[in-house]
Parts: C-alpha cells; structure tokens; sequence
C-alpha cells in the first residue's frame, strides 16, 4: 500500500475503515525536491540494495555487515549527482514525462 497519500487507505480498506484510520493520521508532508530526506532515503536504498540483501542470521552480524558498509561507503567518497540535461531527466523519470502526439 502507497501511504503517501490518504487516498490509498481507500484502496485497501472500505470506505468507513479507510475514514476511521485516515483520522488518526497526522501527514507530514516534505518538500518534493532538495530534502535531506530525500538523500537518507536514497542511501538506506542504496544500504538495502548492497549490504541488507540477504538474511543475516543474528544482530551482532548485521552490525558488523553495516558498520563495514558505511566505513567503505565513506572511504570510497561516494557522491550523489543532483544535476540533469533535460533529456537525461527525460530518460530517469520517463513516467512523468509522457510522449506527446506530434
């Protein structure tokens, strides 16, 4: 379910449960572009993609696995590239650009 919008609870549930759970919600909404909540949540992506994408059998493994990934990731400089062409943000976000008929 997409809990980015109160919508979605109408989705998933009827229509008088969707109401009842919308109410106890309080929605933050954040900026949609230069959030540093957008960068966190790009890097735990990228931590889930490369280090959490395996079962790890026990908390003191799973600390060593991330300690060992945050210490390369910082050694290794890693930077995110926040500029784009127009026709590169065509191609990465090509469902929010639709083809218009000629």
């Amino acid at each position: 379910m997409n809990t980015h919008t109160p919508t979605s609870f109408y989705k998933a549930f009827e229509p008088e449960e969707a109401r009842r759970l919308i109410n106890k919600i309080e929605f933050h909404y954040t900026p949609k572009h230069g959030s540093w909540l957008d960068v966190a949540e790009i890097e735990l992506s990228i931590l889930s993609r490369q280090c959490l994408n395996r079962r790890i059998p026990a908390q003191e493994t799973l600390n060593t696995e991330v300690e060992a990934w945050v210490t390369e990731r910082n050694e290794s400089k890693a930077k995110m590239s926040w500029q784009f062409t127009t026709e590169e943000t065509r191609i990465k976000l090509k469902k929010l650009y639709p083809v218009l008929p000629e």
